[in-house]
């Protein structure tokens, strides 16, 4: 048979190329076994699609790229042939690329903070499985919240953004916007859905919808009844709107018993209707029982804050943040039950907001303000907290506060012993890897019934007390549990925080699970002040404060508290970055 030359070429390219794949899968055979991977784009125009794909073969995804229909993967060789057989498929080498110059220009971003609060609570676990917050909405009870790229759509560019409702105005906005800022930073922290620079998301559950719920002015204040009618609407829209979780990232004055108080009724009303509510400690620490109107209600999940000291790979010199109100309540509860990240956080915020007017040396000139406070921290939480009903969203208000306390890790010193007391760090700094794995049930607010504690019939105490002393213990736990925190001030009467810590002077966050002896408390106790404490609790759990107390009952009072102060309401003060 007779060929042309073009024929005979093509006829020999065949057959080398046939001998090649042949050589070339034999030496894939023999070679499987040290496959080393790389990583790789792979996209498509059916995101979902490819998704799927990703999930089924159980491949590491490390950036989620929306914006090309795109997702980055660690790759053997074997796993880009195969998926190279997909015509529906791209990959392409994620390769690496630099900058021509390093100078910036006025108007320019003067830096590009880095997302780093996923990575230290252990986000990033639930992220890779595609734990993303999914069909949560998270309400914020704030300022406002502008809207941003990062808050209005989510990893896959879909709307995630209800709008606000005004409840000032008592009016409903499709939009967002907002003066003051403070609501904005405190959403992104939660839902952020953007990148930074290293391909990292900012937010902790960036898929989960966000919804504004108006009470504060741009001054940051508000009204007992504008918060209450904004807490009235969240109960209304919940099941419209799947509004699992309510952000609270603001403190009042205690001028009563948390049961007498009607901000903190509709609190526990929207948590009794199945909302998850956290708030904020608030930013009067370090003293004792500084904790405020919400956070001082007993049944919601009450958050503290500490700082990475700027150091976020190096875990020795995480501290509590000063700032962190600390417990217990009036009327002796722990509180707050957990501390998450709350110093120097990066969050959106428009460049002419108020506060970056006010603290222009902390805005990135982008969209970025760099921020340090307990709503900071709340928000982290609430984020957590839409990560967890995303996995499994049968969990009710008293499951999630069981799951997040149970798996905290409290920060302990070289011996062993608390480094800061309960009634600073709750049952410790949250892990939101253990939380989502956690089978817990009934660790949380057990020997309470709130409808019962709404109705008027019964309230209830916690198990805080004070010695004869003036020392606070958590009654139960014997002497060996008590500190006076006299024998630990510095000359000029500040607290001494990193007393006892590390060989060097940092932390250990240690995990807190129960059959290891760890901090699992039921919270709560009956009117006659006897302590219910799961039986695994082999923890310091009661290192002391020391002020001026008097026993009345076996219960803690401070001798200038006043239920009739005139302080506003209002988002939590500016604080120093830490």
């Amino acid at each position: 048979m007779f060929y042309s030359s073009l024929n005979k070429v093509s006829v020999f390219l065949l057959l080398l190329l046939m001998v090649t794949i042949a050589t070339w899968t034999v030496t894939k055979k023999q070679s499987s076994n040290i496959n080393q991977s790389q990583s790789y784009i792979v996209s498509a125009n059916d995101f979902a699609k490819l998704n799927k794909i990703i999930e089924i073969n159980n491949f590491k995804t490390t950036h989620m790229l929306p914006v090309i229909n795109a997702v980055a993967v660690n790759l053997t060789e074997d796993e880009v042939f195969a998926l190279k057989q997909e015509s529906w498929l791209k990959v392409s080498i994620n390769h690496q690329v630099k900058l021509s110059n390093n100078g910036w220009r006025k108007g320019q971003r003067r830096w590009q903070p880095k997302a780093v609060v996923a990575d230290y609570i252990e986000a990033t676990s639930a992220h890779s499985e595609h734990i993303f917050g999914d069909g949560i909405t998270i309400g914020i009870l704030d300022t406002g919240i502008e809207q941003l790229s990062g808050l209005t759509n989510d990893l896959y560019g879909y709307d995630k953004f209800w709008g606000t409702y005004d409840a000032i105005n008592n009016s409903i906005s499709n939009y967002g916007g907002e003066s003051s800022g403070h609501g904005t930073h405190v959403a992104s922290i939660a839902v952020n859905s953007d990148y930074d620079i290293n391909g990292k998301v900012y937010g902790v559950a960036p898929n989960a919808s966000l919804v504004g719920i108006k009470a504060f002015d741009d001054e940051g204040k508000a009204t007992y009844a504008d918060v209450i009618r904004g807490i009235d609407w969240a109960i209304q829209v919940k099941d419209q709107i799947n509004l699992r979780v309510l952000n609270m990232s603001f403190s009042g004055p205690v001028r009563s018993y948390y049961w007498d108080d009607p901000l903190n009724v509709a609190v526990m009303k929207a948590w009794q209707a199945g909302i998850v509510v956290v708030a904020s400690a608030g930013n009067k620490g370090p003293e004792p029982m500084s904790v405020g109107v919400p956070g001082n209600v007993p049944y919601i999940i009450t958050v503290g804050a500490m700082t990475d000291s700027y150091t976020e790979t190096y875990f020795e010199d995480d501290q509590l943040a000063s700032f962190s109100s600390a417990g217990p309540t009036v009327e002796s509860f722990i509180k707050p039950e957990i501390v998450a990240p709350g110093g120097h956080l990066s969050g959106l915020m428009s460049f002419d907001a108020k506060i970056v007017n006010d603290h222009p040396d902390f805005h990135d000139g982008g969209r970025y303000f760099e921020m340090s406070g307990t709503s900071q921290a709340a928000a982290v939480i609430s984020g957590v907290v839409a990560l967890m009903l995303d996995k499994d969203p049968l969990l009710t208000p008293d499951d999630v506060k069981c799951r997040i306390m149970a798996t905290a890790r409290l920060a302990t010193d070289a011996s062993g012993q608390l480094a800061y007391s309960v009634f600073q760090q709750g049952a410790g700094v949250v892990n939101v890897k253990d939380s989502l794995n956690s089978v817990a049930i009934d660790c949380a607010n057990t020997a309470m019934n709130i409808s019962e504690d709404i109705a008027g019939s019964q309230h209830y105490f916690g198990p805080a007390n004070v010695d004869e002393h003036g020392n606070f213990f958590v009654e139960g736990l014997g002497d060996r549990y008590q500190w006076n925190i006299a024998d630990n001030l510095d000359s000029d009467g500040g607290l001494i925080w990193k007393n006892n810590l590390g060989t060097d002077g940092g932390l250990i966050w240690k995990n807190s699970l129960g059959t290891d002896g760890g901090l699992i408390w039921k919270n709560s106790v009956g009117v006659d002040g006897g302590l219910i404490w799961k039986n695994t609790v082999g923890v310091d759990g009661g290192l002391i404060w020391k002020n001026n107390f008097e026993i009345d009952g076996g219960l803690i009072w401070k001798n200038n508290v006043d239920f009739n102060q005139t302080e506003d309401i209002s988002v939590n003060h500016w604080v120093e970055q830490q």
